[in-house]
């Protein structure tokens, strides 16, 4: 992100996120992204079905919008929403969490 562009979270940069490792090493795209209502926490990760905890590492907000400048639009997404798509190159889905 270059410095005349404005950031659209009303998170900073620099606020930790979740991220499949596969996203963070580059090997895989996101596919899938929660804005957890409890804690607010923001979780990004690939199609892959299976998820081992081992697969998740902290990183910045700001690293993932380098790896993945489209997460920018999900910025104004609400707690307790989150967002799909089947490709990497088609548009964000978004819908409200089931309440547990």
């Amino acid at each position: 992100m270059s410095s005349r562009q404005t950031w659209p979270f009303n998170d900073p940069p620099n606020v930790a996120v979740i991220a499949n490792r596969k996203i963070v090493s580059g090997t895989d795209w996101i596919a899938y992204v929660s804005h957890d209502l409890d804690d607010g926490a923001w979780q990004f990760y690939t199609a892959d079905a299976e998820v081992a905890e081992g697969d998740a590492a902290l990183v910045s907000l700001e690293n993932i919008v380098r790896i993945d400048a489209t997460v920018s639009q999900l910025a104004d997404l609400p707690l307790g929403w989150h967002a799909w798509r089947e490709k990497k190159d088609l548009p964000w889905k978004r819908a409200q969490m089931a309440k547990p």
